[in-house]
């Protein structure tokens, strides 16, 4: 299809990017959506776990990186340069870091999602990685930004398709509200039997020492054993079912497991005590921690979810294995326990579903996005 080619600078009236807060004015713990370019990995609009927070002065403060609603982002510094999302409703208010660059699309002359799609296709990607593969640090400026042209038919083909690809993201958004509420469940559910001790039949037992009577204070490294993950690079590896952990998650995937599933990953270099689930076979890196499907159970992964884990290496943030070992470990009853463990696993049980039914929607998206971007797919 020969659809005209304009420049991102002809159909935008701001290409800009982010600040980042200075030390002193920080994160907080509850304020302002500050977007990272963590949040633009190429899966949904954002991913929630690259957001943090500042605070309301700092978001006024920050005035170039303030977004709006339909901002197409793209990361242009670091090793992903290329990926992409765009600012929903739901995200703002919200600023985003110097990492990233902000397209703001003039809406006469295209739509901001067709946009954000067509950052989104594999070739699209490829080719922005390629503009400045040569450099120590990969980056994009504004001009090499600004000169990307982009293939745009009419006004109506683009609502179109942007209207067939959204209906795939919207779903995907929705699963992930639903995910979002299953996993608070459980949580508040440990939080309510394991930190504030209202346990069923609490009213009949008494504290003794800090703790139940017939409950047990012990450590971390008296009941579980940190197996070291084993180094696997993205060159290293080869597409597969098994997925592959870093301590932000799941990073990559490759066609060999290291370890059987289920089992607990916990970061160790990076993201620092990062704690994640994995329901499947899994190849752990040599970023993180993992557990053994012996030790793992959703007691544990909700306990270690709420310790305090601290840096021990100021320079390369660290979690050190016997610092690990010796936090806090609180042991209820078996029965307790074993209660807590048949509530929770239905509900774990929904987002494993939600999360797979998520895979194959990304998936036939993503095999849909090319076809239609590039007029092989009639609308």
């Amino acid at each position: 299809m020969n659809w005209p080619k304009l420049k991102v600078g002809d159909i935008t009236h701001v290409v800009t990017k982010g600040t980042t807060p200075t030390k002193d004015q920080g994160f907080v713990e509850n304020g302002v959506n500050f977007i990272k370019a963590e949040a633009l990995n190429g899966d949904s609009a954002l991913d929630p776990k690259g957001i943090f927070h500042i605070s309301e002065d700092v978001h006024q403060e920050l005035k170039r990186s303030i977004l709006q609603e339909d901002d197409v982002l793209l990361t242009i510094a670091g090793a992903k340069i290329g990926k992409c999302g765009i600012v929903r409703p739901s995200h703002l208010p919200a600023n985003t870091n110097q990492a990233v660059g902000i397209m703001r699309v003039e809406r006469s002359k295209a739509d901001p999602r067709y946009l954000y799609y067509w950052f989104k296709q594999q070739r699209t990607f490829a080719f922005v990685q390629g503009l400045n593969a040569q450099a120590a640090q990969p980056n994009i400026n504004l001009s090499m930004l600004k000169n990307i042209e982009i293939p745009l038919p009419h006004m109506v083909e683009q609502r179109v398709i942007t209207a067939i690809l959204s209906a795939y993201d919207d779903l995907i958004e929705n699963n992930r509200r639903r995910i979002q509420l299953l996993e608070e469940s459980a949580r508040l559910l440990y939080k309510e039997w394991f930190v504030r001790l209202r346990f069923p039949g609490h009213e009949h037992v008494k504290i003794i020492d800090g703790v139940p009577e017939g409950w047990e204070k012990s450590t971390l490294g008296d009941n579980i054993a940190l197996n070291y993950g084993k180094a696997l690079k993205a060159d290293d590896r080869i597409e597969g079912k098994y997925p592959v952990y870093g301590s932000s998650g799941i990073v990559g995937t490759h066609k060999k497991l290291l370890v059987k599933g289920p089992g607990i990953i916990v970061g160790r270099k990076g993201n620092v005590g990062s704690v994640f689930w994995s329901s499947k076979d899994f190849h752990p890196i040599d970023t993180v921690y993992y557990i053994d499907t012996e030790s793992s159970d959703y007691y544990l992964y909700n306990a270690l979810q709420n310790m305090q884990f601290v840096s021990s290496d100021a320079a390369v943030p660290g979690l050190n294995r016997n610092y690990a070992y010796s936090r806090p470990y609180l042991l209820p009853p078996e029965t307790i326990r074993s209660h807590f463990e048949n509530i929770v696993i239905p509900i774990y049980g929904q987002i494993f579903k939600l999360n797979d039914y998520n895979e194959k929607l990304k998936q036939a998206r993503d095999l849909l996005i090319p076809h239609l971007m590039n007029g092989e797919t009639k609308v």
